[in-house]
């Protein structure tokens, strides 16, 4: 059971520490400006964080990252008896537009109805300072941290953590740990908490075709010349068959089929595909490959999307052109085993084979990163779902997620580390959309959680690896 001081200060401290997270949510940090270096608001959270940090009596600093915002590392005193903990968070954000469609500013936090709304809110600030919120309590109630502790919160997660790998391989001695824990996921329901132990990897692409030098008149010219527009359509329409399935040779080479056990327990889970679907505004849901239950074509089945398509004349009226180019941006969703370059190889000769003749056509790979699958029994899983039972008042739902968090990938290949994916966040939360928000219950019950991870690992046995 969590230490009583603990959980008191959490409980009677609620009002300081969310003035706390409102200062940071303040701070527009936005990831993607000025050519991906995040801008003075992204110097500026980072310089507060460690401030912050400073504060609760960490040895912190907002260490520089070459062509990249600076990464905030901060650690507690290092003592032989007792585990070491690192913890992840990114300060950064998405751009918040459309700005019309908040119902207030999305960097001026509002609480309406028991939840925090703002940009930010859950995605990363929020969930990151359940963590923090505990480390105060720890800090300032418990005597002293149980574990080592070891953070590392950078500012450029939504543009892909570019210079994350290279940034931890070069700290890797200092960011050594026994196990690593982040909160960018979400509950399965409102009152399941999960743990997510796959997630989906991530290579974005561009696709650019090229026809005439300029655009031409497609009175004068139609018939002679080949249409980029036309040609990117055709190729895009071909990434696919009738049954839903990518059509890349060779892209389901290394997906792993799904254990029968876990079918098992998805299908236990709790889930109407009609509320689904009724809440993204569908009558019915027919993405995917045919064959699989909804769950396993999010979760465990590899995936391509074009995510937008631009060319030729696009204003009001008619143009008679033929465009000189178009251009697609497509994500790849990936499934454990799968290699992304071989994905991006693959790629790259179904569009070379795809190309008419008087088409050029380029792809211009933008990030990539590996699925991540974790060991559901470990000791570090064991904590974390006792510490949910304490915070939540339940056992979590062990899952998997479509997304990519990259970090995950890059802490199990850099640093040896498969990190718990402890989520406080609602699946309604808007990541990502105006209106983002954060349930100041799931705050007080994550930051409980993490308090009581924390006291977990400590009080695992004498050398066991956690």
């Amino acid at each position: 059971m969590l230490d009583p001081k603990v959980k008191a200060y959490l409980e009677s401290h609620q009002p300081a520490i969310l003035e706390q997270l409102k200062s940071l949510l303040r701070i527009p940090s936005i990831a993607n400006v000025e050519g991906g270096m995040g801008g003075e608001p992204c110097r500026r959270a980072a310089a507060w964080l460690a401030e912050y940090l400073e504060g609760l009596g960490l040895r912190a600093e907002a260490a520089a990252v070459p062509d990249g915002p600076p990464c905030v590392l901060a650690f507690s005193d290092q003592r032989p008896d007792r585990p070491t903990l690192l913890l992840y968070g990114h300060y950064d954000v998405q751009p918040p537009d459309p700005l019309e469609l908040w119902q207030t500013p999305p960097f001026e936090p509002d609480i309406r109805e028991g939840r925090i709304y703002a940009r930010g809110a859950n995605d990363d600030k929020g969930q990151l300072f359940a963590h923090l919120a505990a480390v105060e309590a720890w800090q300032r109630a418990g005597g002293r941290l149980p574990v080592n502790l070891k953070l590392i919160v950078e500012g450029e997660e939504e543009v892909g953590s570019p210079h994350l790998e290279a940034f931890m391989t070069a700290h890797a001695a200092r960011l050594s740990a026994d196990a690593a824990v982040l909160s960018d996921s979400e509950f399965f329901a409102p009152d399941l908490p999960a743990i997510t132990y796959a997630l989906r990897g991530l290579v974005a692409v561009e696709l650019t075709v090229e026809g005439p030098a300029a655009d031409v008149h497609s009175g004068v010219h139609g018939g002679a010349v080949r249409n980029p527009i036309n040609a990117l359509a055709a190729i895009v329409a071909a990434l696919h068959d009738e049954r839903g399935r990518v059509t890349i040779p060779g892209f389901y080479d290394e997906v792993a089929p799904l254990e029968d056990a876990e079918r098992r327990q998805w299908a236990k889970l709790p889930f109407d595909e009609r509320q689904y679907a009724r809440s993204l505004g569908l009558e019915e849901l027919s993405g995917g490959e045919q064959g699989y239950s909804l769950l396993e074509r999010r979760w465990a089945r590899p995936t391509l999307d074009c995510n937008g398509i631009v060319g030729g004349y696009t204003g009001e009226g008619a143009k008679t052109i033929i465009a000189a180019r178009a251009d697609t941006k497509i994500t790849m969703r990936l499934v454990p085993h799968q290699d992304p370059q071989r994905i991006i190889e693959g790629l790259r000769r179904f569009v070379a084979d795809h190309t008419p003749p008087g088409i050029r056509a380029s792809l211009t790979v933008q990030s990539s990163s590996r699925a991540v699958i974790v060991s559901r029994d470990s000791a570090a899983m064991r904590a974390a779902a006792a510490a949910y039972e304490e915070g939540f008042g339940r056992r979590p739902a062990m899952i998997r997620c479509g997304a990519s968090v990259p970090v995950t990938e890059v802490l199990q290949r850099c640093l040896h580390l498969e990190a718990v994916l402890m989520g406080f966040g609602l699946p309604d939360d808007n990541l990502h959309s105006p209106n983002e928000r954060f349930a100041l219950s799931q705050l007080w019950g994550g930051a409980v959680t993490a308090a009581s991870f924390m006291q977990h690992l400590a009080e695992q046995r004498q050398g066991e690896k956690v």
